[in-house]
C-alpha cells in the first residue's frame, strides 16, 4: 500500500441523528482510519443531544462538520471535495456498518497505478436473509468478484480528488433524491476512458433507516412529489442516444405503474402519474439551463 496516499472520507448527511454518530464512531475506530471525516450536513435542526455532540465532536477535532442551508446531494459531495485534503476522497452513506479493512481495501486498490475511481461492496439489509453472491453471472454491489465495471453507488466509493475535480464533480442539478447521478459522473468517466475497479474488500452493511436521507422526501411508491422521479428524467433528456431516450421516457409512467404495490392499491396509480409528469417538466428546465458542475474558480452551483 502507497504510505503517501490520504484518504477523506466525506459523508453527505440529511436528517439523521444517533445513526449518524455511529457511523462516524465505527469509521474512528476501524483498524485503519481516514485521514479526516468530512460531515456536509443538510439538516436544519437536529434533536438537542444530537446537536450537542455533533457540536463537540467537531469542536475536539474528530471530525470536520460543514452546514448547507439547503439538501442537495450533488452540492454536498461537492463541497465536500473541495474541502478534502487527502488524494483519495471516499464517499460514505450516513446509515452504514464499515467492515473493519474498508479504508485499507480503498487505498491499496488506489495505490494501483491504473485506478482513479473504486467502487466498494454494498450489503443491503436483505443481503443478510439470502446468499448475496449467487451464481447466476449477474453483477450485483453485493458480489466478492474483484472486476472493472461501468457504473458505482453513491454510498460507497473513492475517486481520487483530482480526477473528480477535473470533471467538474457531481451534477448539482440531480435535484432532492438525485436518482441516476452517479450514471452521469460514470458516462463522464468513460468519456474520459477512466475505468472503475469493483473492490469487495471495501465493504459496508448499508442499513436503509427509514427516517431521513432520501426518505424524507417520501415513499416514493405513495407520494405526488417528483423528487424521485426528476433525476431520471434528467439524465434520460441529456442522452446522447435520441431514439433510446425517446422511447425510455414515453414508456416509463407505464413501467412505473407496473407493480405489485400499484396493483394492489390502484388508487395510487393517478398520484403517480402526476409526479411523472410534474418531474418530466422539471427535467425539461433542468436541462435548459445546463449541467450545474464545479466551475473553474472552484464553485458549485449552489443548492
Amino acid at each position: 500500500m502507497n504510505s503517501a496516499l490520504r484518504l477523506s472520507v466525506v459523508i453527505p448527511t440529511y436528517h439523521r441523528g444517533e445513526v449518524l454518530l455511529d457511523t462516524v464512531r465505527m469509521l474512528r475506530g476501524l483498524s485503519i482510519p481516514p485521514d479526516e471525516i468530512i460531515l456536509v450536513d443538510q439538516t436544519d435542526t437536529h434533536e438537542p443531544g444530537v446537536e450537542s455532540a455533533l457540536r463537540n465532536q467537531s469542536e475536539s477535532g474528530e471530525f470536520r462538520w460543514l452546514r448547507l442551508e439547503r439538501p442537495s446531494i450533488p452540492h454536498a459531495m461537492n463541497r465536500g471535495l473541495l474541502e478534502a485534503r487527502g488524494a483519495i476522497v471516499l464517499f460514505l452513506d450516513d446509515d452504514i456498518i464499515p467492515d473493519d479493512k474498508l479504508i485499507e481495501a480503498h487505498l491499496q486498490a488506489h495505490a494501483e497505478s491504473s485506478v482513479a475511481v473504486v467502487a466498494g461492496r454494498v450489503l443491503q439489509p436483505w443481503d443478510l436473509e439470502k446468499d448475496p453472491t449467487p451464481d447466476d453471472g449477474v453483477f450485483r454491489f453485493s458480489g466478492a468478484r474483484r472486476q472493472w465495471i461501468e457504473d458505482f453507488m453513491g454510498g460507497n466509493f473513492s475517486v481520487r480528488r483530482e480526477t473528480a475535480l477535473a470533471l467538474g464533480g457531481f451534477d448539482e442539478n440531480f435535484v432532492q433524491v438525485a436518482h441516476w447521478f452517479e450514471k452521469d459522473f460514470a458516462d463522464r468517466l468513460k468519456v474520459r476512458g477512466i475505468p472503475i475497479l469493483f473492490e469487495p474488500a471495501a465493504c459496508i452493511r448499508h442499513l436503509k433507516i427509514e427516517r431521513g436521507g432520501i426518505r424524507s422526501f417520501g415513499a416514493h411508491l405513495k407520494t405526488v412529489r417528483p423528487g424521485y422521479a426528476v433525476g431520471s428524467y434528467y439524465y434520460l433528456l441529456r442522452s446522447p442516444r435520441i431514439r433510446h431516450r425517446i422511447l425510455t421516457i414515453l414508456l416509463r409512467p407505464l413501467r412505473v405503474i407496473r407493480t405489485r404495490h400499484h396493483l394492489l392499491h390502484p388508487w395510487w396509480i393517478p398520484p403517480t402519474l402526476v409526479a411523472e409528469l410534474l418531474a418530466f417538466f422539471w427535467a425539461l428546465l433542468l436541462t435548459a439551463h445546463g449541467p450545474r458542475l464545479i466551475d473553474g474558480t472552484g464553485q458549485g452551483g449552489g443548492p
